[in-house]
């Protein structure tokens, strides 16, 4: 047990109990209970207003909690002030010092706690290199990418040697391709490193690329969390199934289905399953083609196949077409309460 009452041999990083967050009359997380296994990237996903950041702000003790318990590496922290535990928070900001060069940025945190020069110098230098920037040392945030600033800002965080590292939408500044970039950075350094992450994004696609643990919230309640691949197959229900994109939700006889884009096909029905429309759009997108589909009485659905596959027998916005799908890549949703 360490100087703060941490435990080495915690069963989780991180655990939520029954945790809710009210601002006046308003509910902002309700009653949300979580578990967050050891040296895990785990991603909190929603609308605006679904209450992930309210509850990763609980987690680092930025937001008094309303009822419930947080409990990181076992010991319960809720009443413990941020700097008690084990946690850094990057925000969206960043919130460089614009005056102060690099090294002193990473170090700040350091200088705060009396570390002598050399020794909190020697360390963000170490930092620096983690993240790839040691030849910036000595530039100011101003004469950075907005790439190389969110860097700065992650070894700034990393440096106080945190058990828990709690991300506020960390790329939502970035240019696409520079997103993706430092998202393979941060999944790099979360694995070097060993400790969990807990990253806040409205990005369905940044969760499934980053998340070992997905947390999809809606309205403040966890309507699902798992790895990102059992939510992609077997969505909990119509919500997650329409938020994390890339499927239809249809009626059949049995009830409510959710078939993936990807493996719906557009051709002339046979004794399969299959509902008829017009084409909407059409939309290329290099390796495959997303045709939209317009349905009287009912959303709108959509296909996505391979471009050769597209181009061998290509549709037009306007013309008739089916659906087609086959019953082993339906998976039944609860029907709304």
């Amino acid at each position: 047990m360490d100087s703060n009452g941490f435990r080495p041999e915690h069963r989780f990083d991180v655990e939520l109990v029954a945790v809710t967050k009210r601002y006046g009359g308003t509910v902002a997380v309700d009653g949300v209970s979580l578990r967050i296994p050891r040296a895990t990237y785990c991603c909190l996903l929603g609308p605006s207003g679904c209450g992930k950041t309210s509850t990763l702000r609980m987690i680092a003790g930025h937001e008094v909690i309303s009822e419930g318990d947080v409990l990181i590496h076992d010991v319960n922290v809720t009443d413990l002030p941020p700097v008690q535990r084990g946690t850094a928070m990057m925000f969206q900001s960043y919130a460089l010092f614009p005056h102060l060069n690099c090294l002193d940025n990473v170090a700040f945190s350091l200088k705060a706690r009396g570390v002598p020069k050399p020794e909190r110098h020697r360390r963000a230098r170490d930092y620096l290199a983690r993240v790839h920037l040691q030849d910036y040392a000595e530039r100011l945030p101003g004469q950075l990418s907005g790439g190389q600033q969110q860097r700065v800002a992650l070894a700034r965080a990393l440096i106080t040697e945190p058990r828990i590292l709690l991300l506020d939408e960390p790329l939502s500044a970035l240019d696409p391709f520079l997103r993706g970039q430092v998202r393979e950075e941060l999944k790099r350094l979360q694995r070097e490193l060993g400790i969990t992450f807990i990253h806040v994004t409205h990005s369905q696609d940044e969760a499934m690329a980053l998340a070992d643990l997905m947390v999809i919230m809606e309205a403040g309640r966890i309507r699902q969390a798992g790895p990102p691949r059992e939510i992609f197959e077997r969505p909990a229900d119509a919500f997650v199934a329409r938020f994390i994109g890339g499927h239809n939700i249809l009626r059949d006889g049995a009830g409510t289905i959710a078939v993936r884009a990807d493996r719906c096909r557009l051709g002339i029905p046979e004794a399969g399953p299959h509902i008829r429309g017009r084409v909407a759009a059409v939309e290329y997108q290099g390796s495959s083609v997303r045709v939209a589909l317009a349905v009287d009485g009912g959303p709108p659905l959509s296909v996505v196949m391979p471009d050769d596959r597209f181009f061998a027998g290509p549709v037009q916005p306007g013309e008739e077409a089916a659906l087609t799908w086959s019953t082993r890549d339906a998976h039944a949703l609860p029907d709304p309460a």
